[in-house]
């Protein structure tokens, strides 16, 4: 005879033995949802975690930044190897967790949370820093660390795949870009490892790496502006896989940008300038590809390269990407001329880069540029 059914103690949904259901073990493990605004992907194997924080060689002694760090699985392992770690983090929610894992534990004195934007706060200082970096401000993230005054003795980021290897990307490589040349130029930069997306909870839809970004201090520090710099690197790669000769003399609003430039620097260096008119203004503009001259539609798109406009440098390092266009009101004047005439000498003459493409120049390449075209007057700040 079967027993009947009583109810349980307390409205209670299930018996204190009884195995738990999937559904009530899934809510267990979501304490909130992640935000995708914040690109919040938690790093969930602990042996990637402590392969990261080995990687940092940390000293007792060191300060440590970490960027976002979720619900702490690196801030812990961090906590174990430094003297101190400064967490910077968006979510509140996330903040809350990362305090509540060393809450009533030595390492809590030694665990500082900052609650905002890391890409706008002013940060204070720091020997290393750390990231399982937001997929949205990595390139801002990267600048913002090697423009500091003292920068970071190391730093071990993790970025989507792609980001990193435009990172690391050499000449001749299909993604080195403007953001290569920047990066490298200003620290040394290596490939640590892969981490596939199953790694974090919830999983990406691209794969991630570990990077480790050294940045060159004392006398291996360049001594140029950045401005300058990236001013110049801006008009090569906007034609990436065109040679300089085209980039630089293929188009009148580069050649007009380089003469408002150099008249700017002739006013402030007391050097007159002709503005006498030697040619009636046209509205077509021509087009230079190795040794072949065309001409064009005004309405014409400049060729922008796509990889030298994503991940680029964020908005304090740099203005807008694209060279504006301008519809000349005037013929051409003598100082344009003069103008047009270094850019040949610089290209043809004086580095003999005419005929070479950004894509396969290096840092070597570019500063001979920089430097010829400097010693023309012609400057990018």
């Amino acid at each position: 005879m079967g027993k009947a059914k009583t109810a349980k103690r307390g409205n209670a949904q299930s018996a204190p033995y009884d195995r738990p259901s999937k559904n009530a073990a899934a809510a267990g493990n979501n304490v909130f949802k992640f935000s995708k605004d914040f690109g919040q992907h938690i790093l969930k194997n602990p042996g990637i975690a402590e392969t990261i924080v080995n990687k940092a060689n940390l000293k007792p002694t060191d300060t440590v930044l970490e960027v976002g760090p979720g619900t702490g699985n690196l801030t812990v392992k961090i906590l174990d190897q430094a003297k101190k770690v400064i967490a910077v983090e968006m979510d509140p929610r996330m903040a809350a967790e990362t305090t509540k894992r060393v809450q009533g534990k030595p390492e809590q004195k030694r665990l500082e949370v900052l609650l905002g934007d890391v890409i706008k706060t002013t940060l204070p200082q720091f020997d290393v820093c750390i990231s399982n970096t937001p997929y949205q401000i990595s390139s801002p993230l990267v600048f913002k660390l090697l423009a500091m005054p003292n920068p970071p003795r190391t730093c071990v980021l993790m970025f989507q795949r792609e980001f990193a290897m435009r990172l690391t990307a050499r000449p001749n490589d299909p993604l080195y870009c403007r953001l290569s040349v920047n990066a490298q130029f200003w620290a040394r930069i290596t490939h640590i490892l892969k981490v596939g997306r199953n790694n974090f909870r919830p999983p990406p839809q691209v794969d991630s790496s570990v990077v480790r970004i050294e940045p060159k201090l004392g006398s291996e520090r360049p001594n140029i502006s950045f401005e300058e710099w990236d001013g110049m690197l801006r008009v090569c790669f906007n034609r990436r896989n065109k040679t300089l000769r085209a980039s630089w003399l293929g188009n009148k609003e580069v050649l007009s940008m380089v003469e408002r430039n150099y008249r700017l620097w002739c006013a402030t260096n007391d050097v007159p300038v002709d503005d006498t008119v030697v040619e009636a203004a046209d509205d077509d503009k021509w087009e230079v590809d190795g040794d072949e001259v065309r001409w064009a539609d005004a309405n014409d798109d400049m060729d922008v390269d796509p990889a030298a406009v994503d991940d680029d440098a964020p908005s304090f390092f740099l203005e807008e990407n694209q060279i504006p266009k301008t519809k000349s009101k005037k013929g051409k004047t003598k100082v344009f001329m003069v103008v047009k005439e270094k850019v040949r000498r610089v290209l043809e003459d004086v580095t003999d880069l005419a005929d070479r493409r950004s894509g396969k120049c290096d840092e070597n390449d570019f500063l001979r540029l920089l430097a010829a075209f400097n010693a023309e007057g012609i400057h990018f700040s």
